[in-house]
């Protein structure tokens, strides 16, 4: 197995990733497409689940969306709903020109806010061959609720501001991705702190603040309710006590999905990437590949 890094247009810029050969792979085989939740980059344990399935035979390509990370783009933490869509719409079709790759089982991969978004993708692409969605977002309001009340004033203050810097084209007002309960930041339970730091490998900088704008935009994005146009087989895995993304409103919006499976694990948002669970949900998401998408063809 290797890993190079690479890059792929997207819109005016391009974004940086990390692209995974199997050994011995076949010559025209299925990818898994990966990225991120809200602030994310790929350094943050993406990578172990990457190594996993690359060591499955299946290739990988990781990537962070512009404006993050080592991609493209400016202001940097400009946190765009829309432009990591299409992100994601990029990817699939870098992806669909490498001679090695099979267009037919192309799966996306996402994580918490990256969760909602390979919902939304795979529904307007229509050409997907799965998705795995993990502790994914799923509606802009269940998760508003999360915050409580001073640090959702807080919040929107400062969106409103820097809609208006934005609009003016000066630099972004900043929010915290995460913090305690009252602050000015856009996860606050209590585990939402210590749990994103643990993704942070020794040595990185975790991406602390973006573009307060996206406040405004988050209790308008519902992804969830683009399962029930999936076309391709899903799985869900859903953290129980979810703190981020609540699990009771996930589980509704993703039974709808007609070829939709439903794992569900009693933890927390963060502890899916770490052990003991993470052993478990790469391993169901192992089972899952090979039984939708395998690596040889029929």
């Amino acid at each position: 197995m290797g890993r190079v890094d690479v890059r792929f247009a997207s819109g005016p810029g391009w974004c940086a990733g990390w692209w995974y050969e199997p050994e011995g792979a076949e010559a025209r085989g299925p990818v898994v497409i990966m990225a991120h939740g809200l602030g994310g980059v790929k350094e943050m344990r993406l990578d172990a689940y990457a190594e996993r399935f690359a060591a499955e035979g299946y290739r990988v390509l990781v990537f962070d969306y512009r404006h993050f990370g080592q991609s493209d783009g400016e202001p940097r933490g400009l946190l765009d709903i829309q432009r990591q869509l299409d992100d994601w719409a990029a990817a699939m079709h870098h992806v669909r020109s490498l001679p090695q790759v099979d267009r037919r089982r192309i799966v996306l991969w996402g994580t918490a806010f990256g969760g909602g978004h390979v919902i939304e993708a795979a529904s307007r692409d229509g050409d997907v061959a799965a998705i795995i969605s993990q502790c994914p977002f799923t509606d802009g309001f269940a998760s508003l609720r999360t915050l409580g009340l001073r640090s959702l004033l807080r919040v929107s203050v400062l969106g409103l501001r820097d809609a208006v810097r934005g609009f003016r084209g000066k630099p972004p007002v900043r929010v915290a991705l995460v913090g305690k309960r009252g602050d000015a930041a856009l996860m606050t339970p209590p585990d939402a702190k210590p749990g994103y730091e643990a993704l942070v490998p020794p040595g990185h900088e975790p991406p602390g603040k973006v573009a307060a704008r996206v406040a405004l935009r988050i209790p308008f994005y519902y992804p969830g309710r683009s399962a029930a146009a999936l076309e391709c087989p899903a799985l869900f895995c859903v953290a129980m006590k979810d703190s981020v993304a609540p699990s009771r409103s996930t589980i509704w919006h993703v039974r709808k999905a007609r070829q939709g499976r439903i794992k569900r694990y009693r933890t927390g948002h963060f502890d899916l990437y770490l052990d003991p669970w993470f052993d478990e949900v790469v391993a169901d998401q192992i089972e899952f590949l090979r039984a939708t998408v395998p690596v040889k063809d029929g």
